[in-house]
């Protein structure tokens, strides 16, 4: 091991913010300050390696900062959901780190140096989420991810990008502070603790009728999981810059919100305190119909970040819906599907940013044609695609058939028909992009400007989409220890 659990611990904590501390003194010469996030993006990953590691070898890798007190630290512990999510952050972040500079230079963007402070200031927050030790720990990041992410939503300064800002902030930090937090105290009130506990701390703790009560609490307070109605932030947060987007998307702060949610059912509530008493059986029907609505709204958008925005939300709810559910095989297809998601739909926005920057178009009616002239996009956004829609052999067809697996040990049928319908909408406006970039005429001329760091980023992470069909044993075996330890 090149470096000891707790130490890995501290520098995948405080390397993204070291990072962000820098960019502004690296400045001086741009090209010092753009190789910072990748440079820091790789350590990060490397420290997420050797926790994870750990973490696979029976290990807790674990860091108290401070007691608060009895019973309650400013304490990090790594779960085996931990480890996924720290994986996810870190690795996507070096992608994203690359893809960033190519994006921001190639589109003349302003304010560049803000740009890459905040954006390691959220990717911080985002690994401190995964490997928080208790409730309140991930109260504090999560909140820290919501502030540093605004001036990335409003980075443009145009009107449009204010009221997209103003949106983020009054639902995200809204529904937080009104719900997610007097749900953290009441559970400390009731349990006199907030640790993240293998089978949850509230089976007789609290009365089994307080318990969908609590849940709701939780779902609508986390406002990051976007299960409707607390979705209208997401497409709006789209008139940010592309990377933005990816890292709301992918990296960071929708998952940030799945995480939260999937850490709460299997650590706080425990899926067998929620099987029992039959909390989440409105969440099931709920996450159902946000999965089919988005993906209906979806199918309507010609602007193409919308679309996939819309699509966001619809497979957001995939996670929200394995913990719903409340058995064990669910539960791992929604940890399996944080990371394929992950990679599929970073692929599907890098390939939305690069097509901006090389041929400035964003509606898809325009797409006609291009596909010849931007073969290795439109090839990385198919793969990223199929990943999203569940086909093998790529690595979101595990996430879908344990999810799938999960509702059918359940006995909802119904479920299955959701869930089934939901692939066929993927197909029909995931594909659609893809199908006529390849086999329509023309109906626009560009000059096509190609810039290699927003061309190598997607084809890479398409790749990585197909590996993980592949090579999907690790984060198998963390998410079945998620409910097994």
């Amino acid at each position: 091991m090149l470096m000891q659990p707790q130490t890995a611990l501290l520098v995948g904590i405080f390397a993204p913010l070291v990072t962000a501390l820098l960019v502004p003194f690296l400045a001086v010469r741009s090209n010092w300050r753009d190789i910072a996030g990748p440079v820091g993006a790789l350590v990060t990953f490397v420290a997420a390696l050797e926790v994870t590691a750990d973490v696979l070898a029976g290990g807790v890798p674990t860091w108290v900062a401070a007691e608060l007190a009895p019973g309650l630290d400013l304490a990090f512990r790594v779960t085996p959901l931990g480890a996924i999510f720290g994986l996810v952050a870190s690795g996507l972040w070096i992608v994203a780190a690359v893809y960033s500079v190519g994006y921001m230079r190639g589109n003349h963007e302003k304010h560049q140096t803000r740009f890459a402070a905040f954006y390691a200031v959220a990717v911080h927050a985002a690994m401190a989420i995964a490997w928080s030790g208790n409730l309140l720990v991930l109260f504090i990041f999560y909140e820290i991810l919501t502030f540093s992410t605004f001036p990335l939503v409003t980075h443009k300064d145009s009107r449009a990008a204010r009221d997209a800002g103003r949106l983020y902030m009054s639902i995200l930090v809204g529904s937080s502070v009104i719900l997610l937090l007097p749900a953290v105290i009441y559970v400390w009130l009731m349990t006199g603790r907030l640790d993240f506990v293998p089978g949850g701390i509230l089976k007789d703790a609290i009365p089994a009728a307080a318990a969908p009560w609590l849940l709701a609490a939780f779902v609508f307070g986390v406002g990051k999981a976007a299960v409707m109605p607390l979705h209208r932030w997401l497409p709006a947060a789209m008139v940010a810059p592309t990377p933005v987007s990816a890292l709301l998307h992918a990296v960071a702060v929708v998952k940030a919100g799945v995480f939260t949610m999937l850490m709460v059912v299997v650590y706080i509530f425990g899926i067998d305190f929620l099987a029992e008493t039959r909390a989440a059986t409105w969440l099931v029907w709920l996450t159902c119909f946000t999965i089919l609505a988005s993906s209906c709204v979806a199918i309507t958008k010609d602007d193409l970040k919308a679309r996939l925005a819309y699509s966001t939300i619809s497979q957001l709810s995939y996670v929200v819906l394995g913990a719903a559910i409340a058995t064990q095989v669910a539960a791992t297809g929604a940890a399996l599907h944080i990371v394929m998601h992950a990679a599929g739909k970073i692929t599907l926005f890098f390939v939305a940013g690069a097509i901006y920057v090389q041929a400035h178009i964003t509606r898809i009616s325009e797409l006609d044609g291009q596909g010849r002239e931007m073969p290795w996009l439109f090839g990385a956004f198919f793969l990223g695609a199929l990943s999203i829609i569940g086909i093998p052999p790529l690595g979101g067809s595990w996430s879908k058939f344990y999810l799938m697996a999960g509702a059918a040990d359940a006995g909802l049928v119904m479920v299955l028909a959701v869930l089934s319908l939901s692939s066929l909408l993927n197909i029909y406006y995931l594909l659609d992009p893809v199908a006529r970039g390849f086999f329509k005429p023309k109906v626009k001329e560009v000059k096509v400007n190609r810039h290699v760091l927003t061309v190598l980023p997607p084809v890479l992470t398409a790749a990585l989409s197909v590996a993980l069909f592949f090579f999907a044993g690790t984060f198998l075996e963390l998410a079945e220890a998620m409910v097994t330890r």
